[in-house]
């Protein structure tokens, strides 16, 4: 399988099937991250098409001796930041769910309410945590990715994530203790 980078090199060159792989292999995955804040289908898949062309506008500006998917997705929360400031209000939590649709598939909810409740909790969270777990648990990057992809500092990334993790079982409490 070719890498990241590899394709990103090769789009650098003009390579038009390299930039389509790198949006097949992303464009799903900075949807769901999207959703996860706006709650919009419409506003998601916008900024969605906001990062991919903002790596077309800055493919020259990629080094090829770094990893892609941290460059992505801070383009893409960044993007993210700026919508929210230019319609000014932070991000908040629907208890709207939409019935169907595609859900990150890591995550073991397998009811509505569940999504909804799971949401709304990490509503509360700071923005910060909130991107911390979203790009850590949500997407799967190492901690030292989520580091590069937020400008912070490695031991910063894991407190902020300590302590949304913390708060997120706070507020969602233990999931035994409904069980009976």
């Amino acid at each position: 399988m070719v890498s990241d980078e590899e394709l990103m090199a090769r789009y650098q060159e003009g390579d038009q099937a390299a930039f389509r792989e790198l949006y097949a292999r992303y464009a799903g995955k900075l949807d769901a991250l999207m959703r996860r804040s706006l709650f919009r289908q419409e506003e998601a898949k916008d900024l969605v098409q906001q990062t991919f062309l903002q790596l077309h506008r800055a493919r020259h500006d990629f080094r090829t001796d770094s990893k892609l998917r941290p460059w992505l997705y801070t383009i893409a929360l960044n993007l993210k930041r700026k919508h929210f400031r230019s319609v000014a209000r932070k991000p908040t939590s629907s208890l709207e769910v939409e019935v169907g649709e595609e859900r990150a598939p890591e995550l073991p909810l397998e009811r509505a309410e569940d999504v909804a409740r799971l949401r709304e909790a990490l509503g509360e969270l700071s923005p910060g945590q909130r991107e911390v777990i979203e790009l850590h648990w949500f997407e799967g990057l190492p901690f030292a990715e989520v580091a590069q992809v937020v400008g912070a500092s490695l031991s910063a990334v894991k407190v902020r994530a300590h302590r949304g993790y913390k708060q997120l079982r706070e507020i969602l409490g233990n999931p035994a203790e409904g069980a009976g």
